[in-house]
């Protein structure tokens, strides 16, 4: 196992709470950072029929077993033991004595809000940012074999070909956590929206057309998002919006977070076929917007991420805020820098500028390029380069 760079904030916010909980995606490596981080902790999977029969039938003799504490895994399989964990923290509030994981996220939120709300510090253990697949020693020197290959640790851990991983991975995914999360009863009819979700990354979310293409109605379409979205699958971008002007676009994109799902479900069977397919640009913008997500949420930070577009078409991809400052990003996957690539970012300049309080905004643009430069105040990144980045 490599060390995950979330496991410096765990440990820390192990020390200012009696519960912790760990949220992400199916086989992002929770399990993993958790005992491997709190090795002394006993252990205990509710995904096992027994244990979840025990958990579920007797949660003060299940729990008993654990007077000191324990990493409970999938927690959302026995939402009821949160409150009989609440008692027990209630009583004896000694840090770090809890660390709970799970994977539906909306499901494990609503009770740990109900139960254990300011109890537990909440943190999202996504799939492997670049700085962590670069611990395996063996990162791809090509972008597109980056793209390609996504980054789920099994696909480096255990050397997997990533085309038969993924089709595992969405055929467990169709099969338990769909089922599990909302009644669908045309999986078909899922399959074909998950893959057109796929072909509109970094796309605006257009409900009624992605309803329509999959033969299901705008509201299906929303509450199937919704699910995307709870599974840590896909996620929304919201839009930047500032008072000063009502011509910026207010629809937020729509994002996956690993690039290796998305090539996948959109049939591209190697990072050849990848350099040559017309989603690369957009697959390489949702892969730099995601890789600034993983690099927050790894560090225990949420939210300050959108994107700025106006009714003319200009736009900028990311913009990371924090406080008075914003980092604009711009994502271009060509090799070279067009002479027209600082065009949206000049556009936020100046709704910026017209604002109340104009905040201080540093210029950033990322490509498919392996040169590091600063041309015109605007700080040029290459794609390997963005795990050096502050965000």
């Amino acid at each position: 196992m490599i060390p995950r760079t979330l496991g410096r904030r765990l440990r820390a916010l192990s020390r200012a709470f009696p519960v912790v909980t760990v949220t992400g995606p199916r086989q992002s490596g929770k399990t993993t950072l958790c005992r491997a981080t709190f090795p002394a902790k006993p252990y205990a999977s509710l995904e096992a029929p027994d244990v979840r029969a025990f958990a579920r039938e007797d949660p003060r003799g299940f729990l008993a077993q654990y007077p000191a504490g324990a990493v409970l895994d999938e927690v959302q399989r026995a939402p009821d033991l949160l409150s009989y964990v609440q008692t027990i923290v209630d009583e004896n509030p000694a840090r770090g004595r809890f660390i709970l994981t799970g994977s539906a996220n909306f499901a494990l939120l609503e009770s740990v809000s109900q139960s254990l709300a300011g109890r537990t510090a909440l943190l999202n253990l996504l799939p492997l940012g670049l700085e962590e697949v670069r611990r395996f020693g063996s990162i791809p020197a090509d972008l597109y074999e980056v793209l390609w290959r996504g980054s789920f640790p099994a696909v480096f851990d255990r050397g997997l070909d990533p085309r038969d991983w993924y089709s595992a991975y969405v055929g467990t995914y169709l099969e338990r956590d769909v089922r599990t999360l909302l009644a669908v009863g045309d999986l078909q009819a899922f399959q074909t929206f998950l893959r057109l979700a796929a072909g509109r990354v970094a796309q605006l979310v257009n409900l009624s057309a992605l309803g329509s293409d999959a033969g299901v109605t705008h509201n299906t379409a929303r509450a199937w998002l919704s699910v995307l979205e709870a599974s840590f699958v896909a996620w929304r971008l919201p839009a930047f919006h500032a008072n000063v002007s009502k011509r910026l676009i207010r629809t937020p994109k729509l994002h996956f977070v690993d690039t290796g799902l998305v090539c996948f479900l959109l049939g591209i069977r190697s990072a050849d076929d990848l350099r040559e397919h017309p989603l690369r640009g957009p697959i390489f913008e949702t892969w730099v917007a995601s890789e600034i997500l993983k690099a927050r949420a790894h560090r225990g930070g949420h939210g300050g991420l959108s994107f700025f577009q106006d009714r003319t078409g200009r736009e900028v991809d990311v913009l990371v805020e924090e406080g008075r400052s914003v980092t604009a990003v711009e994502v271009k996957s060509g090799q070279t820098i067009a002479a027209d690539a600082s065009r949206g970012l000049r556009a936020f300049d100046a709704v910026n500028a017209g604002s109340v309080t104009p905040r201080r905004v540093a210029h950033r643009l990322v490509y498919g390029g392996a040169l590091r430069q600063r041309r015109s105040g605007i700080d040029i990144v290459p794609w390997s380069f963005v795990d050096g980045c502050s965000w």
